[in-house]
């Protein structure tokens, strides 16, 4: 797996695992189970693991803690989120919630200091409040989190927070289908040495090419429930472009892959080769899917001719309607 170094000289893999999944939303997943992909990721080289606190209410962050109190001495970073659990108001964002929220996911994953605690897509009003960012900096100055980053929905948003000196890292929705960051997000970022870590590299599986129009998912997964941003934001599912053109899309993508990749390691390969990605986080529910997309982090150059067919694609179907709306 290859790596890249983290602000604090840490080596991170390219390629992350997403734990949103393992807690809620995509269809039950046991314990058991959650465990199995844990397991697969780190023995194929995957360093850091994201979650939330509301992934599960919870349960994503116990399952992660519980895993590697089995494995002292690990280096391994686990970068959580922290607001989504409290109606979304920019009041709600205190010093003191701060202290409950971060003393909550501390006893869930059983550390006394959080690697990475990232704002989990608050109110836009938010990224421009600099007590929020101060209240940031208390919890680093108390040792309760080593650093603080943000997860976007807007670039809007990602672009307010990095006038902040002390900011880690953003974490924003960037694929295939959703390139617009690559405009102004991304090299802005790598200009101040914050850390992009993209999240729905795969469009919520679009990009893997296996769905067609009529296929359907669970009840209590986003891609049923939420598909019209009935439950938060539409960008978080598909990456917020229309299902059926997605998989269209998606077929041709699947055309342009080379042979020795899976469509979605060569969507999470085109990510992680981008200059300015500091690590991609697909999610994955089964250990296969885990090794496979870790795999990708080890992918040979994918070459500047199929990095213009994708440009070329994107341009065709989505821009139009995503390009500036996120």
């Amino acid at each position: 797996m290859q790596t890249t170094t983290w602000r604090d000289g840490r080596q991170i893999s390219r390629v992350g695992l997403g734990t949103w999944q393992l807690g809620a939303d995509w269809g039950e997943v046991s314990e058991d189970d959650a465990r199995a992909v844990l397991d697969a990721a780190v023995e194929a080289g995957t360093t850091l693991l994201d979650t939330a606190d509301v992934y599960g209410d919870g349960r994503s962050e116990q399952i992660i803690g519980a895993y590697l109190a089995d494995r002292p001495g690990h280096e391994i970073v686990v970068a959580t989120k922290m607001g989504r659990r409290v109606p979304q108001e920019h009041g709600a964002y205190t010093l003191d919630a701060f202290r409950a929220w971060t003393d909550r996911s501390r006893k869930n994953l059983g550390v006394d200091r959080l690697d990475l605690v990232q704002l989990h897509c608050p109110p836009s009003s938010v990224f421009a409040d600099q007590q929020v960012f101060d209240a940031l900096e208390t919890l680093v100055a108390e040792e309760r989190i080593a650093a603080y980053g943000v997860s976007v929905e807007k670039r809007s948003e990602a672009l307010a927070a990095l006038e902040q000196p002390g900011l880690a890292s953003i974490q924003i929705i960037l694929n295939a289908f959703r390139q617009a960051p690559f405009d102004d997000v991304v090299p802005a970022a790598a200009d101040r040495g914050v850390a992009i870590i993209a999240r729905v590299p795969l469009a919520s599986g679009l990009l893997s090419g296996r769905y067609r129009e009529d296929t359907t998912f669970a009840p209590d997964d986003h891609r049923t429930y939420n598909r019209h941003g009935e439950a938060f934001d539409v960008g978080e599912t598909f990456a917020g472009v229309d299902f059926a053109q997605g998989v269209r899309a998606a077929q041709e993508f699947s055309a342009l892959v080379p042979a020795n990749l899976t469509p979605a390691q060569a969507a999470i390969a085109w990510l992680a080769q981008h200059e300015g990605v500091t690590t991609v986080i697909p999610g994955a529910r089964s250990p296969e899917q885990a090794r496979a997309n870790a795999a990708a982090g080890d992918a040979a150059p994918l070459g500047a001719e199929l990095d213009a067919a994708v440009r070329e694609l994107y341009d065709r179907y989505f821009r139009a309607a995503v390009h500036e709306r996120w």
